[in-house]
């Protein structure tokens, strides 16, 4: 091979692997970000690096690969659905305490799923792999309900937490009730 051919090789490998290197590290930020949704965004601040950030979303989506979560069935939904309006009716009288029962639901219905409960931190870990749109909600209201059960809290605070709750309770039961919920109510008309 001439001198000029072997110059010409290296040119185009030089330009071409980091041309490939860096679409393939685009497409797998593109494939994170849509997978882990605000999460993603909210890791890479807290962080302050996007690869540290990225190396943990990679780390807990194979975590969660490893547990054996499942959809509940639908008499555990419906359970779970009435224990969470017991819940609400609680909340009239007794805020505070209602507010650290729906925590409680919670991780509940996170057990039943076949999701690990011991950790906060490894809650939320879990969680984003499969319920990163409402993990914001959930740390809200953990947030909440631990000042709660050391302290005074307003109303309000505990209100929100309340709402916050709901939105990952609805999550964790709601998405797998939608196919039979739209067959009920055809057969209802």
């Amino acid at each position: 091979m001439s001198t000029e051919t072997v110059m010409w090789v290296v040119v185009i490998v030089g330009v071409t692997v980091p041309a490939v290197g860096f679409c393939w590290v685009r497409r797998r930020r593109g494939r994170l970000r849509e997978r882990f949704g605000p999460e993603y965004e909210r890791a890479v601040a807290v962080e302050s690096d996007r690869r540290a950030a990225e190396r943990e979303a990679r780390a807990s989506r194979t975590r969660s690969g490893r547990l054996d979560v499942r959809p509940l069935a639908p008499e555990a939904r419906r359970g779970y659905a009435e224990r969470w309006r017991a819940v609400q009716e609680r909340f009239v009288n007794e805020p505070g305490p209602a507010v650290s029962e729906a925590d409680l639901l919670v991780r509940a219905v996170m057990a039943k799923r076949g999701y690990l409960t011991e950790d906060f931190a490894q809650r939320v870990s879990d969680l984003s792999v499969r319920h990163s749109r409402t993990l914001d909600h959930y740390r809200q209201a953990h947030e909440i309900s631990g000042r709660a059960a050391g302290g005074w809290v307003s109303i309000q605070e505990l209100r929100h937490a309340m709402t916050q709750f709901h939105v990952l309770f609805d999550d964790l039961i709601g998405t797998d009730a939608q196919p039979e919920e739209v067959a009920s109510r055809g057969h209802d008309r």
